[in-house]
Parts: structure tokens; C-alpha cells; sequence
């Protein structure tokens, strides 16, 4: 299966079968497996307690026949004392029912978040690039969550419930099978009750999952763009599409409680029906001497023991439903396939020299048109090559080719003579450094930021590295230097910090490839120029890519690939008698008007500089 983000409507949740639903139900009960001892544990307490709910009238029973009609204080005695250790034992067994059951059904869901967590690790970009974050974020946490309690409190309580009926059944058909009858003809109404609440909270159920998840995403997406927002003074606009979302919510959640509203004064009603039935009817047998009135009390308790669970009967049901449709979401991602896996041949990468070869690559993103058209080109080991084009020529493409972070839909990538697709790709990753786009910093430390490409790494290591991407001078000058947290994001800092401290981690995790893109397109020139002095010596040795967007980064490189419409261009090799620029500009018309259009008026208003180096 591809591993492209679901959609509800592939889904057709509303229209899942029982044998759909049931066999999402089994899957997520199939987790309990490693826990079996917990859950066997949990089924004794259980057979013990509804053992001793039996045992139970019938001692009431003898108290009152043979011990208050038959005036026997002994009677009294001995029975209340064998209620008082029923009731001990019977308090014991279902303290430890829960506890253990609760123990498992949590360790369950500890197990379904590392697991849900680690396959979003495992998919690729073509699935994250269409799902979306609320949506996993709902997962994770609601649907997990309903999951526990199935395979907690749902499951074990209506395994008590069945063992329950069926110990009080038998006890009171061996009592009075007349009464017994009288008193089952009311469990099909609990049962038919609890079923039709299931049959309509389980779409509704798929449906508020649906809303909570598309909620969650909306705010999450807010949040995240909260300074555009702010900067278009979109604030109105946003308050009235969450409250719309949330509008849509509370409509469903309201559906949700008139059904459940409606379903408990019915069971109490035929609860009550039941109650009458037994009384009547027994009433009539102790006045006829068929049967004692212990045993009508017994009938009684008998009675009550029933109707608790099969009035709860429909919420468990619902509880069901509601789960299984939570495990489908679940299910769903974990069944995915990554797209860029391991093949079972594949080998790792041992000692990368940094030779790469597209040998006619194409590659589109899903059914858009190709990004990469028969791309072909060569990169010696140790060359600087600048990569140009306009937005849409396919420059970014290349760099998420040679990580594999996409396979080429034709053609291949190589490394030193070696298809990517048959290297391991955490061997294959372990050898190239990225500097995205967009600057990813985590909620943590600088040092963790830092050192997560490489976590192994000694504090000199991690100083030279900061030294060398010019960052080491304003860490120190934060507040608790590199033990200094920064915000989702690098909230707290500028761009030119940001850009740093990616920098400084990509150069402490030494690659043998380095991919810059828009490397230094977030800083002034003054920090740009600390960058690439520094990144001069750092390249020395090392296959560098970088798309560029400044005339000066161009100027420096070994050769320079000019992109056009997901094809290669052009192409410019530094010499001893001119650079690749100077090349490029007599040879091809096509970047000689991108110099004019784009580079040289870049290169002009980017003269007067802010010389904090900050890039604010």
C-alpha cells in the first residue's frame, strides 16, 4: 500500500460492515497479546467476582428462611458471616480486575503511540506532504485513547457482564425455572436497545472523530501561522472559521447526547417492567407456598444484578463501536508502506567519496507534471556546484533526490558508482548533511539542536562547529549559553541565528555531501560573508550543492547547473581562465537574462548591508 494520506471519504466509514468493524475490534483486543498474564489475571477476578455475585442471593436467601422464619440466630450467624467474606473476596477479586486490566489496556496504548509515532518516522515525503498534522495529532491521542478503554474497562466489564448473566441465569432456572423465564423475557429489549444505540453512535462517532481531528488541524495550522495572520490582520477570518469547525463539533457531540439521553430512560423503563414482573409473579408463588420468600428476595437481588450491566449493556456497545471505529484510523496509518524503504539486498554505504551521477532522471510529485525531465549530470567528488533556476525548474528536486528522499520515476541516482535505491538509507543519510529551506529548530537547547545530527559529539566539537558557522559569539551571549532553550522553531532568535545554528549543525555532522538550500538566502550580506569564508575551508574535501540565489555564491563554484522547465539548461565549469559565471554569461542567453532579471539586481540592493550581522 502507498503510503498517501487517507482521506475519510476512501474511507467509507459510514458504510463499514459488521465483519469490517468486528475485524477492526479483534485487531486492537490482538494487542493485549504481550500482556497475556495481566489479562488472564484479570479474567480469574473476574470468574471469582461473578462466582460470589451468584453465591451471594443465594446466602441472603438462607438467612431469611432459615434463619429469621426459622428464628435460628446460629442461621443468621453463620450466613452473614459467609456474606461478609463473600463480599470481602468479591471486593478483592474486582479491585484486581481493574487494576490489572487498566494495567494492560494502558501499556496497550503506550505500545499504539511508539508504534503510530515510528511509522510517521518511517513514511516518506509523498505521505507528509498531503497529511495533515491535526489529523495525526488526533490519532495519536484521542483515537489511541479510545482504544485503551477498549481494551480496558469496555472489554473486561462486558466479559464480567456475560459471565455474570449466564452464572445468574443458571441459578435462577435452578431456583425457580418459571420465574427464571419470566424474569429473561425482558434481556432481548436490553440487548436490541444496545445494539441500535451501537448501529447509530458509530458513524456518529467516525463523523465527531472527523470534526475533531479537522479542528485540531485548523488550529494547529493557526497557531503555526500565527505572525502571518497577525501581519495581514487576518484575526477575524480566523476566529470565524474555527468557530465554524467548532460549531460543527458541538452540533455532532449534541446529536451524540440526545441519542445517549434518550436510550437510559428506555432501559430504566424496561428495567422497572422487569422489577414489576418478578414481584407479581413471586408475590403469587409465596402466597401458593411454590416458593419461599427467600427465594423471592434472592429473585430479586438476582434481578438487580442483571439490569445494572444490561442497562450499561448499550454503552459498552457504543463504547464498541466508537473504538473500532478509532482502531480503523489507527489501523490505517500502521498498515501503510513506506514508499523509500530498505530493500531486502540493499547494503550500507561504507566510505563515501562524494562522486554523484543523475543518469537520466525524471521525477514528478503525484500527477503533477514531471519536476525532473531526463535530467542527466555528473559531480566529482569534492566539487562546489551551485545549482540556479526560477521557482519550478526543479533545483530543490535534485536535493531531495540524492537523500532518497523520493525515488526518481525513471532513471537513477548513483554515489560513487552506487544505485542509492540498493544502499541502506541510514547509511546513505549518515554521509549527507541538509540545510533546508526552511530553518527547522526544535523546542530544546541549543547544544540539542546542535548535536541532533550527531549526539555523540564532544564539547569541542560542538564549539568548533558554532565557531566555524559564526554562531559561537551570540550563543555565548544568550542567557545560558549553548544550555539555553529556544522556543518551537527557534522561536527568540533572527533569521541570521537561526540560519547559524542549521548551519553549524549540518558542519558538526561532517558529511562527505553537503546540500545548502537557500543557505544563506535568510541573512544580510555581511553575515553571508562570515558564512562563506567559513564554509570555504568546510568545503574543502566535500561534494557541496547548493541552490543558489546570490551572484556571490555563483562566483565561487566549480560548476554551475542551470535549470529550466525540470530540465538541465545549461551548464557552467570554472576554469583557469574564467569561472563558471563568466562562462555561463557568454554562452547561454538563457541565464544571461537571468543575471539581468534576477541576479544582478539582487547583487545591487543587497550592497547596503546592516553590519550587525543579525540579519533581523
Amino acid at each position: 500500500m502507498a503510503d498517501s494520506a487517507p482521506s475519510p471519504a476512501a474511507r467509507g466509514a459510514e458504510a463499514s460492515t459488521f465483519r469490517e468493524r468486528s475485524r477492526y475490534v479483534w485487531r486492537a483486543l490482538g494487542c493485549l497479546r504481550p500482556y497475556a498474564r495481566l489479562v488472564a489475571g484479570a479474567y480469574v477476578a473476574v470468574i471469582v467476582a461473578s462466582l460470589l455475585a451468584v453465591w451471594m442471593p443465594i446466602l441472603i436467601r438462607g438467612i431469611i428462611d432459615d434463619g429469621i422464619r426459622g428464628q435460628s440466630m446460629p442461621a443468621i450467624g453463620r450466613g452473614s458471616a459467609l456474606l461478609m467474606l463473600a463480599a470481602l473476596v468479591q471486593g478483592t477479586a474486582t479491585f484486581l480486575m481493574g487494576r490489572w486490566s487498566e494495567t494492560a489496556s494502558q501499556n496497550v496504548a503506550f505500545d499504539l503511540r511508539n508504534r503510530f509515532h515510528a511509522k510517521l518516522q518511517d513514511l516518506s515525503f509523498s505521505f507528509h506532504d498531503q497529511a495533515e498534522t491535526g489529523q495525526l495529532l488526533s490519532r495519536s491521542v484521542g483515537d489511541v485513547d479510545r482504544i485503551r478503554f477498549l481494551t480496558g474497562r469496555a472489554f473486561i466489564h462486558i466479559t464480567q457482564m456475560s459471565t455474570l448473566a449466564v452464572g445468574v441465569t443458571a441459578a435462577m432456572m435452578v431456583m425457580e425455572y418459571r420465574l427464571g423465564l419470566l424474569t429473561l423475557a425482558t434481556a432481548p429489549l436490553f440487548v436490541l436497545g444496545g445494539l441500535g444505540l451501537g448501529s447509530v453512535l458509530r458513524p456518529l462517532s467516525v463523523r465527531i472523530r472527523d470534526q475533531e481531528a479537522s479542528l485540531t488541524s485548523f488550529l494547529e495550522q493557526n497557531l503555526r501561522g500565527a505572525r502571518l495572520v497577525k501581519a495581514f490582520g487576518r484575526e477575524r477570518a480566523q476566529i470565524d472559521g474555527f468557530d465554524e469547525r467548532n460549531a460543527g463539533l458541538l452540533e455532532l457531540q449534541r446529536q451524540d447526547a440526545r441519542w445517549r439521553s434518550i436510550y437510559m430512560p428506555v432501559m430504566q423503563l424496561v428495567s422497572g417492567l422487569g422489577s414489576v414482573l418478578v414481584l407479581v409473579a413471586g408475590g403469587r408463588m409465596v402466597i401458593h407456598g411454590t416458593l419461599t420468600l427467600g427465594g423471592l428476595v434472592a429473585f430479586t437481588v438476582y434481578l438487580a444484578q442483571l439490569a445494572g450491566p444490561c442497562r450499561r449493556l448499550g454503552w459498552f456497545i457504543a463504547a464498541i463501536a466508537e473504538a473500532s471505529a478509532s482502531a480503523e484510523r489507527i489501523f490505517e496509518i500502521l498498515d501503510l508502506r513506506s514508499e523509500i524503504r530498505d530493500e531486502p539486498s540493499a547494503r550500507p554505504l561504507v566510505e563515501v567519496k562524494g562522486h554523484i551521477r543523475f543518469d537520466h532522471v525524471s521525477f514528478g510529485y503525484g500527477r503533477r507534471r514531471l519536476a525532473l525531465d531526463d535530467v542527466s549530470f555528473e559531480i566529482q567528488p569534492g566539487q562546489k556546484v551551485a545549482l540556479l533556476g526560477a521557482t519550478g525548474s526543479g533545483k530543490t528536486t535534485v536535493t531531495h533526490l540524492i537523500p532518497r528522499f523520493y525515488d526518481p520515476t525513471a532513471g537513477a541516482v548513483l554515489i560513487d558508482g552506487v544505485d542509492i535505491r540498493t544502499a541502506t538509507l541510514a547509511s546513505l543519510r549518515h554521509h549527507i548533511a541538509t540545510v533546508l529551506q526552511d530553518t527547522v529548530l526544535f523546542a530544546s537547547t541549543v547544544r540539542e539542536n546542535l548535536t541532533f545530527g550527531r549526539p555523540d559529539a564532544s564539547e569541542a566539537e560542538i564549539v568548533a562547529a558554532a565557531k566555524a558557522a559564526h554562531a559561537h559569539d551570540f550563543i555565548m551571549g544568550l542567557p545560558q549559553g549553548y544550555d539555553t532553550r529556544v522556543g518551537e522553531k527557534g522561536a527568540g532568535l533572527s533569521g541570521g541565528q537561526r540560519q547559524r545554528l542549521s548551519l553549524a549543525r549540518a558542519i558538526l555532522k561532517a558529511p562527505a555531501i553537503l546540500i545548502l538550500d537557500d543557505a544563506t538566502a535568510s541573512v544580510d550580506v555581511e553575515t553571508e560573508r562570515l558564512i562563506q569564508q567559513a564554509l570555504r575551508e568546510l568545503m574543502q574535501g566535500r561534494t557541496s550543492i547548493i541552490i543558489a540565489q546570490r551572484l556571490s555564491t555563483i562566483r565561487e563554484a566549480d560548476v554551475v547547473f542551470l535549470m529550466d522547465g525540470g530540465r538541465l539548461a545549461a551548464v557552467g565549469r570554472r576554469t583557469a581562465a574564467e569561472t563558471a559565471h563568466d562562462q555561463l554569461l557568454r554562452s547561454s542567453g538563457l541565464y544571461a537574462a537571468l543575471y539581468e532579471r534576477q541576479l544582478r539586481p539582487a547583487e545591487a540592493a543587497a550592497t547596503p548591508v546592516d553590519r550587525t550581522g543579525e540579519g533581523r
